[in-house]
């Protein structure tokens, strides 16, 4: 069910009109400025429900709005849309609202004025950005760069003891680079060419944080949506939502190591037209593990995952004897619930990326969808193996790259 509505005051007030509805989930919110009323704003509200009813809410905003249009949208599995080319996540931007400095009052930067300013010219350079252009540039004021130094300095001092080898192998390559350096905040195009280099993602500007299905069906196509606005000065070691420091200092040189890229990459393909209930638990699998995943190496419990990466409290308190820590298993990580306020109570290790990405593989099989996928590098599109020519045309081509890699195995054996 979509509404319409023409609100007035502040929407976050309004919003709780949804609360205590069954079966009713609020989904997605955008404003644009009313066609019919000079000044004025229509909201686009659109919630989901189960029993297929909303005459309630439909009451209970006529009484805080002027007017309220409905419109019912029954979707299928088979009727979901989800993007088929690299070029369609330009209409994968639908934004969640939780944490957003002006609506949310428990966000550091809701009573600072310039803040949200500043956080809503930097959002703007995110929404105009279409596939192809290059990526946007941010201007950082000498105060969003002090905030980026401390957290650098803090965060470097652990990475030796803390962070898994090929996290720490990839951001020497960045600073070797030149790209990364504590004085200055990098930007998102020259990181994305190197990340390209590495292992053929790229970053796409995002004006905050993005719903869990827009946001997983980029990682299919190897594009992570990050933003660039930074995280308030107050408090620099935290963040309640995605900035920039989280996604340069932990995702970046994670999506650069090959076998994590691809792990990520599964994680998108795995959610490509499956049902919200399954992006609900793919999008718990990526929490536990992109974002707050360990790994061993070499006998020892290392961080991988970039929501520990970027933060030095909760990277120590991950890897001390505080939290409870269990073995990755897809089928037990998929609903265990967390939360985003504090540290986790608990966390998994994975034996290794490839251990992880099997498993991952095994279980996303198992999730009713309506057609298999697969990932085109050529035409960075997503392909629908739905009719027999598709897999015949997939099996040809894995068998062709199946003969070139038997070729190759024969030389080197002829040789040794």
């Amino acid at each position: 069910m979509t509404t319409r509505a023409i609100i007035k005051p502040r929407l976050v007030r309004r919003a709780n009109t949804f609360e205590g509805i069954g079966h009713m989930t609020l989904a997605h919110i955008e404003s644009r400025p009313s066609d019919s009323r000079q000044g004025e704003f229509d909201f686009f509200v659109q919630c989901e429900t189960k029993n297929g009813s909303c005459r309630k809410v439909v009451s209970n905003l006529g009484r805080v709005v002027e007017s309220v249009m409905v419109q019912k949208e029954e979707l299928t599995k088979k009727d979901m849309w989800f993007p088929k080319h690299i070029s369609d996540l330009d209409k994968c931007t639908h934004l969640m609202s939780n944490y957003e400095p002006d609506l949310d009052d428990e966000h550091p930067g809701s009573k600072d004025v310039e803040y949200v300013r500043r956080r809503k010219n930097i959002a703007g350079l995110a929404f105009k950005y279409k596939y192809g252009e290059t990526l946007p540039s941010v201007e950082y004021t000498d105060e969003e760069t002090r905030t980026w130094t401390h957290v650098f300095r803090n965060l470097k001092r652990l990475f030796p003891t803390h962070a898994c080898q090929q996290f720490i192998d990839a951001f020497a390559q960045l600073e070797k680079a030149g790209i990364y350096r504590e004085d200055q905040i990098p930007q998102l195009e020259e990181v994305s060419q190197f990340l390209k280099a590495k292992s053929g993602f790229q970053l796409r500007p995002v004006a905050g944080l993005l719903s869990a299905r827009d946001f997983l069906a980029s990682l299919a196509f190897r594009v992570f949506q990050a933003t660039q606005y930074v995280r308030h000065r107050s408090v620099p070691m935290h963040t309640p939502e995605p900035d920039t420091l989280h996604e340069l200092l932990g995702h970046v040189p994670m999506l650069a190591d090959p076998s994590f890229a691809q792990f990520s990459q599964e994680i998108g393909l795995a959610s490509l037209g499956v049902s919200d209930e399954d992006i609900t638990k793919l999008s718990t699998l990526y929490w536990f593990t992109v974002e707050f995943g360990l790994c061993m190496q070499d006998g020892e419990v290392r961080a991988c995952g970039a929501g520990l990466l970027s933060a030095y409290g909760e990277l120590q308190y991950a890897l001390s004897d505080k939290p409870e820590i269990r073995e990755f298993d897809p089928t037990k990580v998929a609903v265990q619930e967390y939360q985003d306020k504090n540290y986790q109570p608990i966390y998994f290790v994975a034996e290794s990326f490839e251990d992880a990405k099997q498993k991952l593989r095994s279980y996303a099989l198992q999730m009713p969808r309506p057609c298999n996928v697969r990932y085109d590098p050529y035409t960075q599109s997503v392909q629908a193996l739905e009719k027999v020519n598709d897999v015949r045309d997939a099996v040809l081509d894995l068998k062709n790259q199946l003969d070139t890699v038997t070729s190759a195995l024969n030389k080197i054996t002829i040789r040794a």
